[in-house]
């Protein structure tokens, strides 16, 4: 896609943003922890739902720079809103298009590029974190039908979602990564119980545990069919996994955005001591410093996008832009937070919401631990 095809897409967002996301219904739905299902369908009439979907079942063909700069907007003005996004285009479409069997993608795809469908992920459990080999979710196969049996942890949107997307044990335990496979399950089949976790930052897509008691689905809804069973390692490390560590990283750099340019202004409006305290010393190294790191954030970013969407080898550098982004972003915002002082704690500026925000992003995607251990691990560090 073109500059001038970029920037149309961005201003129907910002159009977008503009109408259906005043910051009124920002603070009610982090108030309410929920955000309406229908703004997804009217992404999908913009068409942007299709970024990551090719154009033979109905998108745009998959355009990693444009993907994200879609979230970095839409984040700008609301996590929850990118994250709405996210559960079509990435969660669904993403891995729809590159690990889905091809009725699977006929069937779906189409729809997801419409905004119709959205998924949650069903990847963390009550006793795994980060180490997703030691899933316990059950999946057992009885003919043409599987049937799920365990429980999942942090399942954001799992209460709106068409299906969740569901990394479970499709063998013995001790095959470790040799026997996982990933399954579509209905929130709504029997069996299921949601139950929603109270969070204190990205409210809006309502965070939930999720059990499965001999949940019986059909052999179809298994990812990738046949050649998915037992081969979910694969998919969840493959082609679509360097874009997904794109996701977060741009939501913290567009969270750190929107918390300086909230600062930014507020400096030049406060009066103290009979002047701006933009003129203040403290706070004009304060903004400098913050800015600065910004722009080192957009810059690893920028890198990393080119070298994803090139296909070049990339998961040293998207590990590293995770890791780097998501750590400096939360210096940003805190940051920012104490150029506005008490005003930057109170409700009434969008401050207060980014800090709770962002204190998430070094963990989701892979937490700052995991991917210190990819770039070791990546870049050959010996162990002794």
């Amino acid at each position: 896609m073109d500059s001038e095809e970029l920037e149309m897409i961005r201003e129907s967002v910002l159009r977008f943003i503009d109408k259906e996301a005043p910051y009124a219904a920002v603070k009610q739905w982090d108030r309410d922890d929920a955000i309406p299902r229908e703004l997804i369908t009217k992404m999908g009439e913009l068409g942007i739902c299709g970024l990551s979907i090719p154009e033979e079942y109905g998108g745009l063909g998959r355009d990693v720079r444009a993907l994200v700069m879609v979230i970095h907007e839409l984040c700008k003005r609301s996590m929850p809103l990118a994250s709405l996004f996210l559960m079509c285009a990435s969660y669904g479409g993403l891995n729809i298009a590159e690990s889905g069997s091809e009725e699977q993608k006929q069937r779906l795809l189409p729809k997801l590029a419409a905004g119709e469908l959205i998924f949650a992920y069903g990847l963390s459990e009550p006793d795994v974190g980060g180490e997703l080999t030691n899933v316990k979710t059950r999946m057992e196969r009885h003919g043409d039908k599987v049937v799920i049996n365990g429980a999942k942890r942090w399942c954001s949107g799992a209460n709106i979602a068409d299906y969740i997307y569901c990394l479970v044990r499709s063998g013995p335990a001790e095959a470790k990564r040799k026997n996982l496979s990933f399954v579509l399950i209905p929130p709504n089949a029997p069996g299921i119980t949601i139950t929603p976790n109270e969070v204190m930052g990205s409210r809006g897509i309502a965070t939930n545990d999720v059990t499965f008691d001999n949940v019986e689905l059909p052999f179809d809804n298994v990812v990738g069919g046949e050649e998915g069973w037992n081969n979910g390692w694969a998919l969840l490390a493959g082609p679509a996994l360097e874009v997904e560590k794109l996701q977060p990283t741009t939501l913290a750099l567009a969270t750190a955005e929107a918390a300086l340019e909230e600062a930014w202004q507020y400096s030049t409006e406060r009066v103290q001591f009979g002047q701006h305290i933009c003129g203040h010393q403290a706070v004009r190294h304060a903004l400098a410093d913050a800015r600065t790191r910004l722009e080192a954030c957009r810059c690893m970013v920028e890198k990393a996008v080119g070298m994803v969407e090139r296909g070049e080898p990339s998961a040293a550098m998207t590990s590293m832009t995770k890791l780097f982004v998501s750590e400096t972003a939360v210096q940003i915002v805190l940051e920012c937070q104490k150029v506005m002082g008490a005003y930057g704690y109170a409700e009434g500026f969008q401050m207060e919401r980014r800090v709770r925000d962002i204190l998430l992003m070094p963990i989701i995607g892979g937490s700052s631990a995991i991917q210190r251990n990819n770039i070791a691990n990546l870049l050959e560090l010996p162990r002794n």
